[in-house]
């Protein structure tokens, strides 16, 4: 099954990102261009990601104490897609980019993930450059991120330490001045840093002739004591191998080495890694610590790395999205030839009958019926925040404004319903093909595997509830939580007006109200602690809600459709996805909100002893 219909529902029926067009920035291109770009990225997906998504699996990464040896499938595909343009796609074309919307990035770059998220397509990369040509300076942007958007050099993103994972506030990683003369260096602010970074995704490897590391370090104070907290947390870049000012190689490593792979449960053809700064293994000019340069102010590292790690949250959520579609297609391919049990009839099962293909059975049309409103719901919202994208550099002032909010409160949503939901998608993928599924002979169990990851990397599921509760919620006095609320309630209105969707209206208004009332009720003691003791099912509550939306805005482009004639099988599934959301899952929300409203204790106050 492919994914190419339903995501041309969604980027041009639903979202009408053709008319990007009329844009300024996006004037050179045209509905053709688009398609061009997604035929390519298509095939590209097809015959270089595809095949190989079981090898990369089975041959995981090695290291020969020298270098990281990963297959050849995985060279050939990194070669593909740099080749393609992809890696700058919404880039200026003064340095090499197409200027394409990034709802089209996305939705193209969709077809990697759902072909192979283990080979990748180089998401962090495309972020650690980002936020240089944010971030940086004039040299900066020149030297390290137009060389990793060519496809020169790859890049990453170093967060986290043995001892603070989630907590960045206890990094402890240290830079201090190189030198008397060390805020003299074109590149920027020179240090020298020590220190242990740790889930370093593609941190060591031979895919690019450079790796640029963006690293969260502190500056010691003139006692040489770290700061506490993240106000002290500076951010610098750490190339692997040092660079003059045109971007040329030295030939000089830096002190940046390798301590060692992390073998996972999947996502297992990228290199996740530990890496020692400044051991003295590769010491510059004689001396240990691994040269970096400083990016924007000190003490200002953690703001600007939030740049590249919300669109690295919108990256997870899709490749969530991706990895449970690519199980819907295999579990819904096998369900239509596998025979096995009869129907139930009034006079109960005869066994004198042929068997039926499963996918007769009411209960695994259940099962289908959950991965598709949670996949392709999941991939609506991800692609409605890539639209925001767009909206935030493009639009008019107040509504670029307006895009930037909405993505901060929907950005949590957009990284942990997919990584939550569309994992549970991959279980009834597996539940579908029965013991089949739990066996290495189909794909559906490394489906699972590898989508289980992204609960847990660029900020676990509790980090995103407290975020949305704690943070996202009340920020600028709630208004990002009003604008939702608007764009809600313009939803139901217009389907309360259709007849079919007019109870799914409903529904959802009602949906919204309680997640108002649960955040007032949440906050009511005004004490933190209280508030966010059930911070995760307030998250996945909301983010029921947020789906709903979403399908309902959908089925009202279907249901528009149907009644201009174009009656097939896709909107007809669209409608009974989002129905089946209505029925089984927006229910849910009502015990979710009960402990938020409630404030329950119970996890936050049984003794450590009872556990």
């Amino acid at each position: 099954m492919s994914l190419r219909p339903t995501l041309d529902f969604l980027l041009y029926d639903w979202l009408g990102a053709e008319t990007l067009n009329q844009r300024e920035r996006f004037a050179d291109h045209s509905r053709e261009t688009f398609d061009a770009v997604l035929d390519t990225c298509e095939r590209i997906a097809r015959e270089k990601y595809a095949p190989f998504n079981r090898t990369v699996d089975t041959q995981e990464p090695q290291f020969d104490g020298e270098k990281v040896i990963l297959p050849q499938a995985t060279h050939d595909a990194h070669t593909a897609f740099v080749e393609s343009g992809m890696m700058a796609a919404a880039q200026d074309y003064e340095i090499g980019g197409m200027q394409l919307p990034y709802t089209v990035q996305a939705a193209a770059n969709a077809f990697f993930g759902l072909a192979s998220v283990s080979i990748g397509s180089n998401m962090l990369t495309s972020g650690n450059a980002n936020l240089l040509m944010v971030h940086g300076t004039e040299l900066q942007k020149k030297v390290f991120a137009l060389n990793e958007f060519s496809g020169r050099w790859a890049g990453t993103m170093c967060l986290s330490e043995p001892q603070a994972g989630s907590s960045l506030s206890d990094v402890a990683t240290r830079a201090v001045p190189d030198g008397a003369d060390f805020e003299s260096d074109p590149l920027g602010p020179r240090y020298r840093l020590k220190g242990n970074k740790m889930w370093i995704s593609a941190g060591d490897h031979e895919l690019t002739e450079n790796i640029v590391h963006i690293v969260l370090a502190k500056i010691p104070d003139a006692d040489g004591k770290l700061i506490p907290g993240v106000k002290g947390i500076s951010l610098f870049i750490v190339p692997k191998k040092l660079v003059d000012t045109e971007g040329r190689l030295t030939g000089v490593r830096n002190d940046v080495a390798l301590a060692g792979l992390n073998h996972k449960l999947g996502w297992r053809g990228t290199t996740n890694t530990l890496l020692n700064f400044g051991e003295g293994k590769f010491p510059v000019g004689g001396q240990a610590g691994a040269v970096g340069y400083l990016v924007g102010k000190p003490g200002q590292g953690l703001a600007c790395m939030f740049h590249m790690m919300n669109e690295a949250r919108i990256g997870v959520g899709t490749a969530a999205a991706m990895l449970g579609l690519a199980g819907y297609y295999a579990s819904l391919d096998y369900a239509k030839n596998r025979p096995q049990g009869r129907p139930v009839g009034p006079g109960g099962k005869d066994a004198a009958k042929p068997q039926v293909r499963i996918i007769e059975h009411a209960d695994v049309r259940r099962m289908l019926l959950a991965q598709k409103a949670y996949c392709e719901g999941a991939f609506a919202l991800e692609l409605y925040c890539a639209k925001l994208v767009d909206e935030q550099k493009t639009g008019e002032a107040a509504s670029a404004d307006e895009a930037r909010l909405l993505l901060e409160v929907l950005t949590p949503i957009a990284k942990s319903f997919p990584s939550e939901w569309c994992l549970e998608a991959n279980s009834l993928a597996i539940q579908i093909h029965g013991g089949y599924g739990y066996t290495r002979d189909f794909p559906v169990e490394q489906y699972w595997r590898d989508n289980r990851l992204n609960m847990i990397h660029e900020g676990t599921h509790g980090i995103q509830a407290a975020d949305l509760l704690g943070r996202k919620v009340l920020m600028e006095q709630g208004r990002g939580l009003q604008l939702l609320a608007q764009r809600v309630q313009a939803t139901a209105a217009r389907a309360a007006d259709v007849p079919a969707l007019a109870t799914h209206a409903q529904a959802l208004t009602t949906a919204w109200q309680r997640i108002e009332a649960a955040t007032k009720e949440a906050w009511a003691t005004g004490n933190p602690a209280e508030a966010l003791a059930n911070a995760v099912p307030y998250m996945q509550a909301f983010g029921h809600t947020v789906i709903a939306w979403i399908w309902l805005d959908v089925a009202l482009c279907a249901v528009q459709a149907q009644g201009q004639g174009a009656a097939g099988a896709g909107n007809t599934g669209r409608i009974g996805a989002m129905t089946y959301f209505f029925h089984y899952e927006l229910p849910k929300i009502g015990a979710w909100l009960q402990v938020v409203e409630n404030r329950d204790p119970v996890c936050a106050q049984l003794p450590e002893e009872a556990f």
